[in-house]
């Protein structure tokens, strides 16, 4: 099977070429750089090393989109910023299996992209026909699509623990979300505020509530799952390189506090149980190390009364670039084209 990877210079396209090129199913991959086609990707990508398998380019060059388009891959993966990567995948719409990594066909109103955008969704034509890619959630729709919208980081994060809450109707009160990323998940692209002296020693919350672009995709895939309540969310930048964490709290009725916990363990249970990539911690928190360098998301959970008063906290971890980005998009890849569930994913996360 022949792939291409378009941004393969920038962070998440840097991992999907390592998870790809380890790939059992993947013959060939075709690393995608407009702005450096032509020029040695091992300039740009330190560390991929030799390429034992012969899948890679045999002069170890970026390539263009006319390459990829001449060597008609079977998938195509878009690491490309939002309002980019569908124009750019427009090739490829009928002929190869694309999935886009960008938010460009994750919302399914387009006067809700239009508000997180500032722009129109684009491809109008093509957007009935995509899928949103949250694998453990969205399954059977993913195996049989032709676009598949990779969720963000964010979304992915916060919705896996709450999703099967939501769908049996215990998220009945507001939810409050406060999040925390590095530094990678801003992106490749040089500025100031990713600059070592601005982010190192700092922590600092930044586009809270609506102002956040990711929030209207979480509140879809809430309200998809049976949710009517708001959601308050808050996404902080900290000062190391990957991983993600969410802490997740609601107001619970107090008097369903005691038996509370073991209901959401069940809950989750029942959803996750045969998912290779979910791992339930009950009341022991998770922290971001423990999934860095993996596909999974691990999930932990309590309940705390004090008084007449009762929370529910849920506290959520991934690594932003595997099951946040490219990871998910792999194991999309995988449901789609009927491969093993965990084929060139990492379970385990790095010591």
């Amino acid at each position: 099977m022949t792939v291409a990877v378009f941004g393969a210079s920038g962070y998440g396209g840097q991992v999907l070429l390592r998870l790809l090129l380890d790939h059992p199913d993947v013959d060939r991959v075709l690393p995608v750089s407009s702005s450096a086609a032509g020029g040695p990707f091992d300039e740009r990508i330190g560390g991929l090393g030799p390429d034992l398998d012969g899948r890679l380019p045999d002069d170890r060059r970026f390539l263009g989109r006319s390459d990829a388009e001449a060597a008609r891959p079977d998938a195509v993966f878009s690491a490309l910023p939002h309002g980019a990567s569908a124009d750019f995948c427009e090739p490829f719409f009928g002929r190869s299996v694309v999935f886009d990594l960008s938010a460009d066909f994750r919302l399914r109103d387009a006067a809700a992209h239009q508000a997180a955008y500032g722009q129109p969704p684009p491809h109008p034509d093509v957007r009935p026909t995509a899928v949103y890619g949250l694998a453990e959630i969205h399954s059977d729709a993913v195996g049989t699509a032709d676009i598949i919208a990779v969720p963000g980081c964010y979304p992915t994060c916060v919705l896996l623990p709450l999703i099967p809450l939501a769908a049996a109707g215990l998220i009945t009160a507001p939810v409050t979300v406060n999040a925390l990323t590095g530094i990678s998940g801003a992106g490749r692209t040089a500025r100031e505020s990713s600059l070592y002296v601005e982010r190192s020693e700092n922590v600092v919350a930044y586009n809270p509530g609506r102002r956040h672009r990711h929030t209207a995709e979480m509140t879809q895939e809430l309200a998809a799952a049976g949710s009517a309540s708001p959601l308050f969310f808050t996404p902080h930048l900290v000062p190391m390189r990957r991983g993600m964490e969410a802490t997740i709290t609601m107001p619970v009725p107090s008097g369903r506090a005691a038996d509370l916990g073991d209901r959401i363990g069940e809950i989750l249970v029942r959803a996750y149980a045969d998912q290779p990539f979910i791992g339930l911690r009950g009341g022991s928190i998770p922290s971001s190390r423990d999934v860095v360098g993996s596909n999974r998301c691990d999930i932990g959970w309590t309940v705390e009364q004090d008084g007449e008063t009762a929370m529910l906290y849920l506290f959520s971890v991934i690594d932003n670039l595997v099951k946040g980005a490219a990871g998910q998009a792999v194991q999309d890849f995988n449901i789609r084209f009927g491969f093993a569930l965990t084929a060139g994913l990492p379970v385990r996360a790095i010591a």
